[in-house]
């Protein structure tokens, strides 16, 4: 089995605040919806496997608890440019996940997001 996508949802006309957080803040690529759903609202996004699809919920409510979790390969760079857009980077648990580094963020529309980076493996010489 393998996850195709995660969905966020955002109020009406929110497509813009997401396509800062997804697009410009983790640098995923949006891609266009199928015809038949783009009616509907919304916008996706892909960055290598991971998709994100943020759809129109009416009435909406963040998710405060629920979230998506993204690995990225420099989650320092990430987490300044979200930063330095104006998002709430919340690096507290940064040390609290064995193999990874993390912080939690919400993007626009105030969903919770946790970005992840691996944690590089020491290599320890052997003594001959």
């Amino acid at each position: 089995m393998r996850l195709h996508h995660v969905q966020v949802a955002c109020p009406r006309g929110g497509e813009d605040a997401a396509r800062r957080f997804y697009g410009e803040g983790l640098g995923m690529t949006e891609v266009a919806k199928p015809e038949a759903l783009a009616g509907r609202g919304g916008c996706w996004f892909r960055a290598g496997s991971a998709e994100v699809h943020v759809g129109v919920e009416e009435p909406f409510a963040p998710a405060r608890k629920a979230h998506p979790a993204l690995v990225v390969d420099d989650l320092d760079a990430v987490g300044a440019r979200l930063a330095g857009l104006g998002f709430e980077v919340d690096w507290t648990e940064r040390h609290t996940f064995p193999g990874f580094e993390r912080f939690h963020t919400f993007d626009g529309h105030g969903n919770r997001v946790e970005v992840l980076g691996y944690v590089p493996v020491s290599v320890v010489p052997c003594s001959a």
